[in-house]
């Protein structure tokens, strides 16, 4: 049973484009709220949020992948609550929009690139029949 857990991942958008984080690492999703901002955060990070008694670091996911970012926080924007090696923190996105299954051999590489410091957040690239979805390497996202 374990093995079709691994390849199940919470689908959201950033950008027009589709991102996948494994269903093993995320604990809710949740209506953007109040964050209350923390003095001398690094710029991505939006501040943190009281969520159920837990005091829980908000992320802006685009500022953290170097993309324009948009103030304008629609009502389609969400926090994916996520936890990887005990670290616990909200990643706003765009919209969220799926769980999705994708087989592992519909799994590639990321592209191999000297220049580009944001390849090492990917793990690979999800192919579905109708998009391709950039699947995220969290441990690499909450490294500070």
């Amino acid at each position: 049973m374990s093995s079709d857990v691994e390849n199940k991942y919470v689908i959201f958008k950033l950008c027009k484009e589709y991102y996948g984080i494994s269903i093993d690492n995320v604990i809710s999703i949740e209506k953007m709220g109040q964050t209350t901002r923390i003095p001398n955060a690094p710029d991505y990070v939006k501040g943190v949020i009281n969520l159920r008694g837990e005091v829980v670091p908000v992320i802006n996911l685009r500022s953290k992948l170097g993309m324009e970012s948009d103030d304008s926080s629609s009502n389609n924007s969400r926090v994916v609550v996520v936890t990887v090696n005990e670290i616990i923190a909200g990643l706003i996105v765009d919209s969220s929009s799926e769980v999705l299954e994708i087989d592992k051999e519909n799994i590639d590489k990321p592209p191999a690139n000297e220049d580009n410091q944001f390849v090492e957040y990917i793990s690979g690239i999800g192919k579905t029949s109708d998009r391709l979805i950039i699947l995220l390497n969290l441990t690499k996202i909450l490294e500070y």
